[in-house]
């Protein structure tokens, strides 16, 4: 690999950059018992949710190190999530070519299918588990919040 030449990272959104619980609690009542154990599909979701602490920061220092981008799965029966998801990394991220995350939003259910070197990930779903480079498991005793992540990343760039 040349040395310009950058290593891919991607990194999932909910429970990864965005904090899904604050989202949950923004629901209306009646929408948290019509979707009890699917709250994902309930629309407009995830336009409410906040980042998670120190993520929006990790994920714009690892950009200056990295080919990031932003890989997640928005579910099927829920047609709005993808529309939000787009717009939650534009508010958060900024909308034009000089944001760190612009065109780098990825929506797929296969994960796997994405080449690259790392995947941030709190799960194995949707093909993490069978992603080709290595998995960083957000969340994990290894890696329980950005500050591990970023420096784990960083001494591996």
């Amino acid at each position: 690999m040349p040395e310009t030449e950058k290593k891919i990272l991607y990194v999932d959104l909910d429970n990864t950059l965005v904090d899904f619980p604050s989202g949950i609690n923004r629901a209306h009542p009646e929408m948290r018992a019509r979707h009890d154990g699917d709250f994902d599909e309930i629309p407009g979701i995830f336009a409410t949710m906040d980042p998670l602490p120190g993520a929006i920061e990790a994920y714009t220092e690892l950009a200056g190190h990295f080919d990031t981008y932003i890989l997640s799965t928005a579910p099927w029966a829920n047609a709005s999530a993808w529309h939000d998801k787009a717009l939650w990394v534009q508010r958060h991220f900024g909308f034009g070519p000089d944001s760190v995350a612009y065109k780098r939003l990825i929506l797929s259910h296969h994960k796997n299918l994405n080449r690259g070197d790392f995947l941030v990930d709190d799960r194995t779903a949707n093909g993490a588990g069978e992603f080709e480079g290595e998995l960083v498991t957000f969340g994990s005793p290894a890696f329980p919040d950005w500050a591990a992540v970023t420096k784990y990343l960083l001494d591996r760039k």
